[in-house]
């Protein structure tokens, strides 16, 4: 009870210094580009209570139907992993896009992975989720199954709230599955999210996010 009458006022002021800040930018959907194309850029930063800290980037670019992607250090550090896939769009209000994916990834592991990327969206809520199954050339037993979904809720066009799962095996908790929380904030066409898993743990793992759409 404490902690919420102080994060309280912080919340407020938050919201209240974003809208002063973003209210006249609203935040636009990654669109085409010259030839139809679309970009966009991301890095996220590792911080690990119990290993070293490292940074995981991707690429991604599509045109109508194709979806293409770069990752590294996303299925194992010191490896790359190049996608494959296919967009579809249902709907309007009840919005839901699916792309299901099919990548190579090479370095420090070696193997093959199906996967999806896909996103809820209504209103102010969100849903969205990410994974792959990777089959692993070196061993079998190291196959894996990495997952990442969020749960989010904008109730300014410049913030968003939210919950946040994910299970990898780039780095090891006491959690096969990780859970925790996100705030993200958006200006133009770039974001900054900040994650925090575990965080009932005596030493959460925190995970900051910078994307951009061109």
């Amino acid at each position: 009870m404490k902690t919420a009458r102080r994060l309280a006022p912080l919340t407020v002021g938050l919201v209240l210094v974003g809208d002063l800040l973003f209210a006249q930018a609203p935040v636009p959907l990654a669109g085409a580009g010259e030839g139809g194309w679309s970009f966009s850029a991301s890095a996220f930063a590792y911080f690990l209570p119990d290993a070293a800290d490292y940074g995981q980037p991707t690429l991604t670019a599509d045109r109508d139907r194709l979806h293409l992607e770069a990752r590294y250090n996303y299925e194992n550090l010191h490896t790359g992993s190049l996608w494959v896939g296919y967009n579809v769009h249902f709907g309007d209000e009840l919005a839901f896009e699916l792309t299901p994916i099919f990548g190579v990834a090479f370095g420090d592991t070696d193997g093959v992975a199906p996967g999806y990327k896909a996103s809820l969206t209504w209103r102010r809520l969100d849903l969205t989720s990410e994974s792959e199954y990777l089959f692993d050339f070196g061993d079998s037993a190291d196959s894996f199954l990495y997952t990442w979904s969020e749960l989010g809720w904008s109730p300014r066009d410049w913030l968003r709230l939210g919950l946040v799962v994910q299970r990898t095996k780039v780095y090891q908790t006491e959690f096969d599955v990780q859970r925790g929380f996100l705030l993200g904030v958006a200006y133009r066409k770039a974001s900054f999210t900040t994650y925090v898993f575990n965080p009932d743990a005596g030493k959460p793992t925190v995970v900051l996010g910078l994307s951009l759409a061109f």
